[in-house]
């Protein structure tokens, strides 16, 4: 099945965040040009750190859609804004991960395949990885 068959459901990456990712590359080359002061080096940092910010959000741009569900099984990305289909038979597990971090917890969805693990946050989903697992579960074929 190919992997851009109607989805049942899907997730995707919020409008804002590739934005805010663009404003911090603005940001970091503004405060990068006032500070170097001319240093090849300190531009030359600051030019890889912008690259790889605007590399990001690019990639939320062109991939959008993480995650999607249809009775095939789910579809997830893969590599920079490829996609892949694991057949139900694959998935062996649906969990969310919650692990308390610096004073803030952080839950993560997991998709195992045994072979392979795809691991989801709430940015990559623009919902709670809670929400996403229960609709997985309930999309998932008896």
């Amino acid at each position: 099945m190919d992997a851009e068959a109607s989805p049942v459901g899907q997730w995707r990456v919020p409008a804002g965040v590739p934005l805010a990712k663009l404003a911090g590359a603005v940001a970091l080359v503004a405060v990068g040009l006032l500070l170097a002061e001319g240093d090849p080096v300190q531009l030359t940092l600051v030019g890889l750190a912008v690259a790889g910010l605007v590399g990001w959000a690019l990639r939320d741009l062109l991939a959008p859609v993480r995650l999607a569900v249809d009775p095939a099984g789910v579809v997830v990305v893969q590599g920079f804004a490829g996609r892949r289909l694991l057949p139900w038979a694959t998935v062996e597990r649906i969990t969310v991960d919650r692990r308390p971090r610096l004073g803030l917890t952080t839950d993560l969805l997991e998709i195992d395949t045994g072979e392979s693990l795809h691991l989801f946050g709430r940015y990559d989903l623009g919902a709670a990885p809670d929400e996403v697992a229960e609709a997985l579960q309930a999309a998932r074929p008896a």
